[in-house]
């Protein structure tokens, strides 16, 4: 199939890939490299905007995420994995289109406008705490896209604000330079955001509540132990109520094969508890297994990752290039060219 269209999508490398972002957000793009030309950004720079002062982290998992990304199935010669900060005509963008944005537009961003909320909770009332680069996030990441001429963009909900405002810098642009540069769309995840093995309505490493990519199979069985289930059942032969029970909840995305029975076994208090939460560990296990198998074969071939990650880094700094030659002539700034 002829791939028409260039999907970004990006990712920080803040820790491990954990359930949640592969039913959210990898699987999808594993399916979608087949369709469309698609680039994943390690996004380090954007790490940095709350992680400045631990470099070491956002350097160690760069390849930590990498090797994830091509455990959970990303084909390095269907898909571009690059580094962000290997591509400087991004951050060049992102100053010419700063101009573009005004303060009090970016603080109105319902997104930044939450991130600042739980940052001001945090770290006291008085702003303080909110750089000028977390502030300029959106601006960053519009650049991101367009850098790469990317016209689809994946994402959940929480995130279209981001997209909006993207949308406005190109047409900003456009109306001042002339059409230069092509307006993104989004591309609405219609998966809900998993929830934690707690309940939690959010999966997290801070919450304590995650199964890892990486996880042991005793570190999985453990986990998997210690899930919330109904309060209700206090017998192993009481009846309980699946759709607040987060074993069952987890056997929806990796036992669909006996999903019937175990809904029916687990209605009718026939099915303890305990056996139900080992059985589903066992198919976590057996789910996760080819993951695990793909990381181990690139964590013992170094090399390649180091090539797939350079090639891919060259691909996008070669596009970036092609969209930064068109935005200096039409702002301009195009000297010593004939």
């Amino acid at each position: 199939m002829e791939k028409k269209k260039i999907i970004l999508t990006g990712i920080r490398p803040t820790g491990n890939l954990h359930l949640g972002h592969y039913f959210g957000a990898v699987g999808n793009w594993v399916k979608s490299q087949e369709e469309y030309n698609e680039f994943i950004e390690i996004a380090d720079v954007q790490a940095l905007t709350d992680n400045f002062n631990n470099p070491d982290k956002v350097r160690k998992n760069v390849r930590e995420l990498t090797l994830d990304l091509l455990a959970c199935g990303i084909d390095p010669n269907k898909a571009t994995i690059f580094i962000q900060s290997m591509i400087p005509e991004i951050a060049e963008l992102t100053i010419y289109y700063s101009n573009l944005v005004t303060v009090a537009r970016l603080e109105r961003n319902p997104t930044i406008k939450t991130e600042i909320s739980q940052k001001k909770e945090l770290f006291g009332q008085g702003g303080e705490s909110v750089t000028y680069g977390f502030l300029g996030y959106p601006v960053s990441q519009a650049a991101d896209i367009t850098a790469l001429g990317g016209t689809l963009v994946p994402v959940g909900e929480d995130q279209l604000p981001l997209i909006e405002q993207a949308r406005e810098i190109v047409r900003k642009f456009n109306s001042i330079y002339g059409e230069t540069l092509k307006e993104p769309e989004h591309l609405l995840s219609s998966i809900p955001r998993l929830k934690g093995l707690d309940g939690n309505e959010k999966m997290g490493k801070s919450l304590g509540n995650a199964i890892f990519l990486v996880d042991s199979e005793d570190t999985i069985t453990k986990k998997v132990m210690e899930a919330k289930t109904d309060p209700e059942k206090i017998h192993k032969d009481d009846p309980a109520n699946p759709d607040i029970c987060m074993v069952h909840y987890y056997h929806k995305l990796v036992s669909k094969d006996n999903l019937d029975t175990i809904t029916s076994e687990c209605k009718a208090g026939t099915r303890g508890c305990i056996n139900c939460k080992r059985e589903l560990a066992k198919n976590m296990i057996n789910f996760l297994q080819p993951i695990k198998e793909r990381r181990r074969y690139y964590e013992e071939n170094p090399d390649k990752v180091d090539e797939i990650l350079k090639n891919g880094t060259k691909i996008a700094k070669n596009k970036a290039e092609e969209t930064m030659d068109k935005v200096k002539k039409a702002i301009k700034i195009n000297y010593f060219e004939k």
